[in-house]
């Protein structure tokens, strides 16, 4: 842990500059949504990261034969599956976002 105190002009101890590590520990302990131990390159990726095309083209697909009834238990399956893990997908890149304006580096709304 790297840790500076930062003094006033009489020596008194006015504040501290903390490692980012140490930071990002610190801030992580106070709010359970932050992500921890992923780097800042991480987190981006994470952040703007999508379904796979292949994913999104069967998504798109399933919900317009799901709109027309056409689709069999199995198939309502499948997509109710798909649906879990884009929910699950946008859950993460919410959180990697939040970590991101959290530590002071992430300001894009996406």
């Amino acid at each position: 842990m790297s840790l500076q105190y930062v003094t006033d002009q009489q020596g008194e101890k006015v504040g501290v500059v903390l490692d980012i590590a140490t930071y990002n520990r610190l801030i992580a302990s106070v709010d359970s949504e932050l992500l921890q131990g992923l780097s800042i390159a991480e987190l981006e990726a994470l952040a703007e990261s999508k379904l796979a095309i292949d994913s999104q083209q069967q998504l798109s697909e399933m919900l317009t034969r799901n709109s027309e009834n056409n689709l069999s238990d199995r198939e309502i399956d499948d997509l109710d599956l798909l649906l879990m893990k884009v929910d699950q997908l946008n859950i993460l890149k919410t959180r990697a976002r939040y970590t991101l304006k959290n530590i002071g580096i992430y300001a894009k709304v996406a």
